[in-house]
């Protein structure tokens, strides 16, 4: 059966075509990032990644401030030391400096990525939408990056403190593995990053008419209980580290709600 082709609209193949392109471009900068990472790698590795395993980390130092100022005395200060991080496979090192160059290339190449998907999406809107939509990709990137740096200055270091020093027996020592380390400092900050884009998500979940804010209300307390699960699934078994983190996204989700609300009092997307 042949399919009918409104003038000016484009088939379903041609749409995948576009599709790839915008796929292809994305990963274009993605690669293009990862070679600049890989390029300095010394920066990269010992002043950027390596940094939370420092006792003298600002976020050790911020966390014992902040303590002491709200009457906790040193209940979130460390007192954990330094440790090393040991290479146990033939390739390890060149395979983690790969898997750190492209995460940090995804990373640095997210606002292109987002404006590559709103490139994507814009001829399916109608005018009213697009002007309403018109800061997506500035805001997506705002909260991703904002994520990315609360994952690196809270989450990362807590989580690195707690399980770098954490010991059964004072006859068992810890010695980290690159791949295990690099693995929770890259996989926490992504979580982070993702984690904050859920109001971008509200919106264009609300945009479709998939959520509503009473529902968002009613739910409420699911909600809860779904974030402090997250937090302590992402966090050590400390009540103070997931109240720091739960919180934020608890604030998160409530802001999501008033975008909600304002999305509804305009037309969803009609599809």
């Amino acid at each position: 059966m042949t399919e009918i082709v409104e003038p000016g609209e484009m088939t379903f193949l041609e749409h995948l075509e576009e599709l790839r392109w915008h796929i292809v471009r994305s990963l274009i900068a993605i690669f293009i990032f990862a070679i600049l990472v890989f390029v300095f790698k010394g920066l990269i590795f010992d002043w950027l990644l390596f940094g939370p395993k420092e006792p003298d980390f600002i976020t050790y130092q911020w966390l014992c401030s902040f303590s002491k100022s709200i009457g906790l005395g040193e209940a979130l200060c460390t007192s954990g030391k330094g440790f090393e991080i040991v290479n146990i496979e033939m390739a390890g090192q060149f395979l983690t400096h790969l898997k750190v160059s492209v995460v940090l290339g995804f990373i640095c190449s997210f606002p292109y990525i987002a404006w590559e998907a709103w490139r994507f999406v814009k001829p399916a809107l109608y005018e009213n939408e697009k002007k309403y939509t018109r800061g997506m990709v500035f805001f997506s990137s705002l909260l991703f990056f904002t994520g990315v740096l609360f994952g690196y200055l809270l989450l990362a270091p807590v989580s690195i403190n707690f399980f770098a020093n954490y010991s059964v027996s004072e006859t068992v020592e810890n010695t980290i593995k690159l791949t295990s380390y690099i693995s929770i400092v890259t996989t926490v900050v992504l979580a982070s990053g993702i984690m904050f884009e859920l109001p971008m998500a509200v919106f264009i979940f609300s945009k479709l008419g998939l959520v509503t804010p009473q529902g968002m209300r009613d739910y409420r307390k699911h909600a809860v209980v779904g974030i402090l699960v997250i937090a302590a699934i992402i966090t050590p078994a400390d009540i103070w580290t997931q109240m720091l983190v739960g919180i934020p996204v608890y604030i998160l989700y409530e802001v999501s709600v008033y975008i909600s609300a304002w999305v509804h009092r305009k037309a969803p997307i009609n599809l």
